[in-house]
């Protein structure tokens, strides 16, 4: 099993808008640093995606997966490998939502198991990887909010 690495942002939008941006995997490759493609192969009966295949170009890992989600209504969200790649071999992380008085606390944790063993460079890609996509996450959801709000 790998070793988790987690992060925390605050983000100043609605929990429904932060879910919404999490789960618009579509629109992951203008947002989340390191995702090149991310199409939905599955839905779930709440019409958010269960089975996303991802093309990542993140550095040192560039591959192709697919993932599985399950999802807490908007409270939280985890994922698992479905599909390993040519370098990816474990994959599982969560988010998961708390109200916060500026906003909403977006926890974020993940777990990347490689074929190859890179060490401490993974551990760096892990939190260049959470730290990125929170930050991306933030700008989204923040901007969609005041999209909506105007």
């Amino acid at each position: 099993m790998a070793d988790r690495t987690s992060s925390t942002i605050t983000v100043a939008a609605a929990r429904p808008t932060v879910m919404g941006v999490i789960a618009d995997f579509g629109a992951y490759p203008e947002w989340a640093t390191g995702i090149r493609s991310a199409e939905v192969l599955a839905t779930g009966p709440d019409g958010r995606p269960e089975r996303v295949r991802f093309g990542l170009d993140a550095g040192v890992i560039k591959d192709s997966y697919v993932l599985s989600y399950y999802w807490d209504g908007d409270a939280s969200v985890r994922w698992q490998l479905a599909e390993a790649g040519s370098v990816v071999t474990e994959m599982s992380g969560e988010y998961q939502l708390a109200e916060d008085p500026q906003g909403i606390e977006v926890r974020y944790e993940l777990a990347v198991g490689t074929r190859v063993p890179l060490g401490l460079l993974k551990r760096r890609a892990e939190r260049t990887i959470i730290d990125t996509a929170l930050k991306g996450l933030k700008t989204r959801a923040e901007s969609v909010q005041a999209a909506g709000a105007s």
